[in-house]
């Protein structure tokens, strides 16, 4: 086994735990994994970062459920319309060239870091139930804009679905964290959907790439709760604001001479 596909498959764990402990974060981290370290290109690589963080999300969100900590009703509306997005998203996505995928991927991950190390608004986020009246235009309508980023360049939108939930829906941080999986699941398979006409995808890779992502999925969920939630989320967003620049500084001398036609 090539050393790089080894320790992709070792970074695979944090993909998982991110996604448990954290409701997001799976794509962040996949996606560049599967395009330097692996080798895939972009398409392929955001295409399969969609099954690893729906698969990984969907065994998370009843992990979560078990402990109370998913609300069926606002996840499946802003998961349904996150569906129609992804799949438009991840339709248009099969045809813009790879470079310019991963560019709009880098200021995806550049402006959610930020988000995380300014953290969020108080307010909604100490409440423990849904609200009387659910504003459900409104979570359908930024389901669906957070389902068009999923599918286009595969992030599954978790740290932008958790202030979602936390503000439209009246969720605590925990609760909005476990709904969130349930939404990734959802749009990740639409988004999935809409790539597979246009991209093959390396399954054994992908498969074992996804078992371990799985298995520190586990080990996630048994942190959540345990670890500061404002010092965590500051650290992971330092994390993914680093990546993010790199990603960009990989991508540049590609899309220069794209944009200009040199």
């Amino acid at each position: 086994m090539e050393p790089n596909l080894v320790v992709a498959l070792l970074l695979a764990v944090l993909v998982g735990v991110s996604l448990g402990l954290l409701g997001g974060g799976g794509s962040i981290l996949t996606v560049p994994i599967l395009t330097y370290l692996v080798g895939m290109d972009p398409q392929q690589a955001i295409a399969a970062s969609l099954f690893v963080v729906g698969v990984t999300s969907a065994v998370s969100v009843f992990t979560h459920s078990r402990a109370g900590r998913v609300r069926w009703k606002t996840g499946l509306i802003f998961g349904a319309a996150g569906m129609v997005g992804a799949f438009a998203g991840g339709t248009v996505g099969g045809f813009i060239p790879g470079t310019i995928l991963m560019v709009l991927f880098a200021a995806m991950m550049i402006a959610t870091a930020t988000a995380m190390i300014r953290g969020r608004k108080k307010g909604a986020a100490g409440r423990d139930s849904e609200p009387t009246a659910l504003p459900v235009a409104r979570i359908v309508l930024d389901g669906f804009l957070v389902g068009i980023a999923a599918g286009l360049v595969g992030a599954g939108g978790g740290f932008l679905i958790v202030p979602a939930l936390t503000l439209l829906g009246g969720l605590p941080v925990a609760v909005a964290v476990g709904t969130s999986l349930l939404v990734i699941a959802m749009q990740s398979s639409a988004g999935l959907a809409a790539h597979l006409f246009t991209v093959a995808l390396p399954w054994p890779t992908i498969l074992a790439f996804t078992g371990i992502a799985v298995a520190g999925s586990f080990v996630g969920v048994a942190l959540a709760g345990r670890i500061p939630e404002t010092a965590l989320r500051r650290g992971f967003g330092i994390f993914v604001l680093a990546v993010g620049a790199f990603v960009v500084v990989q991508e540049l001398p590609q899309l220069i001479p794209l944009v200009t036609g040199a």
